[in-house]
């Protein structure tokens, strides 16, 4: 069979490709690269689509950390907001030791933890972002036949950190014997095809950083392409890091993330 991919976005898109899919979630600012951050310093994270899931779901795990943003605000009741930065800072100290608090997250955001978890019923879910590109391609080529690469969006837009995440990916995938599905998806892939991360400064999710004083978190993000060999699947309610060698890049250098 032909293998294929498309690109799609919006939590509401996930149920187009249930049947004959594997699914690939991207949300660059931010839940999937603080889900695949968190992963690569060893926790477990547990997506929820709301906060009344995240605090039923609590009731079956040890002392879970609750992380997470609805409208861009932490959820009464929540320890963090969707932050890779600062669920870094939990695990990493200054000296590049970890610290032994391995607590699970409980994830919820507005966008992406919605998506993810309406891609349920697929072949297969994954998580992807700007950290881990080559590993889920490398990873997923061959092993499905359709994939869709499928962009969080806020309020209804298309952020163009995700179509970036999503065009880079699908791209790799066309390197590896994937056909673009749609027009759409060839065109995101032209358009993005080696761009300058610094657009993604004048987005709107970048001004939404600058001006709530969060824009470590931007600065993260372009500043951590490529450096994780972590393929994060949900596997019944968990994210479940499936690569082989799954510590980043950066440990195996001896450096933190």
């Amino acid at each position: 069979m032909d293998p294929s991919v498309v690109i799609d976005y919006l939590p509401a898109c996930a149920q187009h490709y249930h049947e004959d899919y594997a699914i690939v979630v991207v949300d660059v600012i931010r839940a999937t690269t603080t889900a695949t951050t968190a992963i690569s310093l060893g926790r477990e994270v547990y997506p929820a689509s709301t906060t009344d899931s995240a605090f039923i779901l609590a009731g079956r795990l040890t002392d879970p950390l609750f992380v997470g943003e609805l409208g861009g605000n932490v959820p009464y009741g929540f320890d963090l907001t969707n932050s890779h930065v600062q669920v870094a800072a939990l695990t990493q100290i200054p000296s590049g030791f970890f610290t032994e608090d391995h607590r699970p997250i409980i994830l919820v955001t507005s966008s992406g933890t919605r998506l993810l978890l309406n891609a349920v019923g697929a072949e297969a879910v994954y998580v992807s972002c700007l950290r881990n590109l080559s590993a889920v391609t490398d990873y997923l080529a061959g092993r499905y036949s359709h994939i869709a690469v499928l962009g969080a969006g806020t309020r209804g837009e298309f952020r163009r950190e995700d179509q970036i995440g999503c065009a880079w990916l699908a791209e790799k995938l066309v390197q590896k014997g994937y056909r673009p599905e749609t027009p759409r998806t060839r065109n995101l892939i032209d358009r993005w095809h080696g761009a300058d991360l610094n657009i993604v400064r004048e987005g709107r999710s970048a001004e939404y950083l600058k001006r709530s004083g969060q824009v470590h978190d931007l600065e993260f993000v372009l500043h951590h392409i490529d450096d994780l060999d972590v393929v994060p699947q949900l596997i019944d309610e968990k994210l479940v890091n499936v690569a082989e060698g799954s510590l980043s890049k950066q440990q195996g250098e001896g450096g933190g993330a």
